[in-house]
């Protein structure tokens, strides 16, 4: 439990830090880290993810702990089992490893969204796996 609370604290340092820094981007962030020997195995992965209008994913699951940030625009997010949230700007969401992410999508169908998925992860394993 230590263990837990420790990255999400981590988690949303980090996330502070890199959202201001996001807006200067010319191209969407995808960076890995490296954690400290307390999380030893352990890596945290932040990506930046941009839907167009109408835009959805598959669904898929991380296998990881993942926090989502909104940085633009209204998304809905679900996990199986849960409800469907919708989100707007500085919203967060929150998925545990063993959840299926069964619902994320752009409601809107004239303007992007963008949110930060922020995920601690098994370093070296992948960062999304499809489910049929």
């Amino acid at each position: 439990m230590k263990n837990f609370y420790f990255c999400k604290i981590l988690s949303l340092l980090v996330l502070i830090v890199w959202s201001g820094q996001l807006y200067a981007a010319d191209a969407p962030l995808n960076t890995t880290f490296e954690l400290p020997a307390m999380l030893q195995g352990q890596e945290m992965r932040i990506v930046e993810v941009n839907l167009a209008p109408g835009q959805a994913s598959s669904p898929h699951r991380h296998n990881a702990h993942v926090y989502v940030y909104v940085l633009q625009g209204e998304v809905e997010m679900q996990v199986r089992g849960g409800p469907i949230r919708r989100l707007k700007v500085g919203d967060t969401f929150y998925e545990l490893p063993d959840d299926i992410h069964q619902v994320s999508r752009n409601v809107s169908t004239s303007a992007p969204a963008k949110f930060l998925v922020h995920m601690i992860k098994k370093a070296g394993e992948p960062a999304t796996v499809p489910v049929p």
